[in-house]
């Protein structure tokens, strides 16, 4: 009898943790949101690691809210580094596609003819989508280049943020003693504030 009473006591205590462990892991469940990170490759067999730790190349993990540094490396084409931001548990999806920069990653893409095509096109989306925001950030692009009585105005890639492919730098070329003069009274009689812009002077 008594060793029933010790088994019921033992199987009771059992159960007691049972119930706590599964409502601390709902606790914990409850206020550990995640969101879907699903990922997009090409090449498909690129390396890419979140944080510095590997993920699959295409797939979806499960991500807590925050800041990540997506980072994808192939031999034969140029690396690709993004920064990623997830809030609360809003879904987030990325492409990521390589660009040769080699005969190995050349190689590859003549054996793969349907992912090279697919990052081509993708190629053509994102430089339509950055010249799109270009045009939008910059309204002084629409008047580029431009010819005065003693400059000349053209732009380039952004001086000062290089590493930004949606940031560029006037370029002033000065021709005349009024060229620098002239260029800001252009540019502020056009409605544009000098200040916002990155202006580089040269002379010639």
């Amino acid at each position: 009898m008594e060793e029933d009473g010790r088994r019921t006591l033992v199987m009771g205590a059992v159960a007691l943790l049972v119930i706590v462990v599964l409502i601390g892991g709902f606790l914990i469940w409850r206020h550990d949101p995640k969101a879907e990170l699903t990922v997009k490759s090409i090449p498909n067999d690129l390396t890419l690691t979140l944080n510095g730790a590997p993920i699959a190349a295409s797939g979806t993990i499960e991500v807590r809210p925050g800041t990540y540094q997506l980072l994808a490396k192939r031999d034969g084409f140029q690396s690709y580094e993004q920064t990623l931001t997830v809030r609360g548990t809003d879904p987030v999806s990325v492409e990521v596609y390589l660009y040769a920069n080699g005969p190995v990653g050349v190689e590859w893409g003549k054996n793969n003819p349907e992912q090279e095509r697919e990052a081509e096109a993708a190629a053509g989306r994102r430089y339509d989508e950055i010249q799109a925001r270009l045009a939008a950030k910059y309204p002084i692009l629409a008047q580029l280049p431009y010819i005065g009585p003693d400059f000349k105005a053209t732009y380039q890639n952004s001086k000062s943020d290089p590493t930004n492919p949606e940031a560029i730098s006037v370029k002033i070329l000065v021709y005349g003693p009024s060229g620098k003069k002239e260029a800001l009274e252009w540019i502020t009689g056009n409605g544009w504030d000098p200040a916002s812009l990155d202006l580089i002077y040269t002379t010639g």
